[in-house]
């Protein structure tokens, strides 16, 4: 299948699970919140479901058609999905973030402190103004 082709199926894919088809297939990057799971259902069966980093992400077997992918941490993975023969049905990043709307911002001076609430509020991070003007633009 050529690359072009490829990005049309995935775009599909990624628009059937909604999350914004055309730019994730962009970024070739799948998107979950930690302590939160999404469901990805497939066009074909699934014989195995390889993720990079466990810690990072989890993904469990619904049915032959239907994974179930879950934010375990913040950080980066990959997801690899093989069918009977070995060829992948799936081959993507997976980056787990936290729910910006489950966010509180305290400032201080110069201290930025990010809390996480989801469902207790806990630090993310925490950056001096300096840092937390760089990273925002």
């Amino acid at each position: 299948m050529s690359p072009s082709g490829k990005r049309i199926i995935l775009a599909s894919f990624f628009t059937a699970l909604g999350l914004g088809g055309s730019a994730l297939a962009q970024q070739d990057i799948l998107r979950v919140y930690m302590d939160q799971a999404r469901v990805l259902k497939l066009d074909r069966p699934v014989s195995k479901v390889i993720v990079g980093n466990a810690k990072v992400a989890d993904a469990t077997v619904g049915d032959s058609k239907t994974i179930v992918l879950t934010g375990r941490s913040f950080g980066t993975t990959n997801l690899v999905l093989l069918d009977a023969d070995g060829n992948a049905i799936l081959d993507e990043s997976i980056l787990v973030s936290i729910d910006e709307a489950n966010t509180v911002r305290v400032f201080r001076q110069t201290e930025r402190s990010v809390l996480s609430c989801t469902p207790n509020c806990e630090q993310h991070s925490q950056q001096g103004t300096e840092t937390a003007t760089a990273s925002q633009q």
